[in-house]
């Protein structure tokens, strides 16, 4: 079908109005939620974590996946935010590594000395 409609024979088009209206349907699409950019996480990991600036490195690549979202760019802004996702898991598991080692190492060295302090 044509998108306009046929004017009658004994019409014409002078006694027509001179407007235009413009109908715009609206698809009800569903929209995915954006990606995220796990800035918080990144933040924390940064100040609290920054084993060989990984914590650094995931903050630069979720401000990169929010400007990418601003934009408009969901595929960067995922490429950027899976990014700073397993930076912050990689920062994560390298701290409590070393968190538990340390324990392991204080507790060795306590025990050690308590048990030569009672040996005496």
């Amino acid at each position: 079908l044509p998108p306009y409609e046929v004017l009658p024979t004994e019409v014409s088009m002078e006694e027509m109005p001179r407007s235009t209206t413009v109908m715009v349907e609206e698809t009800q699409q569903q929209q995915s939620p954006p990606p995220r950019d796990h800035l918080v996480w990144s933040l924390f990991t940064t100040l609290y974590g920054n084993f060989c600036c990984l914590g650094l490195l995931a903050f630069v690549f979720s401000v990169k996946s929010r400007d990418r979202k601003v934009l408009g760019d969901y595929s960067g802004a995922l490429s950027y935010g899976s990014t700073a996702k397993y930076l912050n898991i990689t920062a994560l598991v390298i701290n409590i590594v070393i968190v538990v080692i340390v324990i392991v190492v204080v507790s060795l060295v306590a025990a050690g000395v308590f048990n030569r302090y009672q040996s005496h």
